[in-house]
């Protein structure tokens, strides 16, 4: 998936991550995703993003699929990309991989709001956040494209 998104989050899965059955517990998956979300979101929001403390992002629908065991000492790596961007909302997908082997380990995809954190709803997201989206919508797109 190299060149075909953005990276997000690089890690590692400690001992201390792992649950009785020797294996990554779900709820560092969800850490993980989280943080890699973060990446993406700021990417988008842009540089600014930070300026306006009325706005942000509520995630309204998230679906993990694990795809391998994930072991105390894994590399990881995560990409994101944008699948489509609504009219207040943006949809992400995240694969999370072997850093070395890229062998992949769990598919995230969410569904993020813009909110008005005063006003406690969504909002439209404002032009220059679109146009940020779309590019990496657009820029994933043209990628898988010339893979295949």
């Amino acid at each position: 998936m190299s060149g075909q998104s953005l990276v997000t989050y690089v890690g590692v899965a400690h001992p201390w991550m792992c649950d009785i059955m020797g294996h990554m517990n779900v709820r560092h998956y969800a850490a993980m995703f989280d943080d890699a979300s973060f990446q993406l979101l700021g990417h988008i929001a842009g540089v600014d993003c930070h300026a306006d403390t009325s706005r942000g992002w509520a995630d309204v629908r998230s679906e993990v699929e694990y795809k391998h065991e994930t072991k105390a000492g894994a590399l990881l790596t995560i990409h994101s990309r944008v699948i489509k961007a609504g009219r207040s909302s943006v949809t992400f997908e995240q694969i999370m991989s072997g850093s070395l082997d890229g062998v992949v380990h769990a598919v995230n995809r969410t569904v993020s709001v813009r909110f008005d954190l005063v006003g406690r709803v969504a909002v439209a997201i404002d032009a220059d956040i679109r146009t940020r989206a779309e590019a990496l919508q657009a820029e994933a797109a043209a990628n898988e494209n010339s893979a295949g």
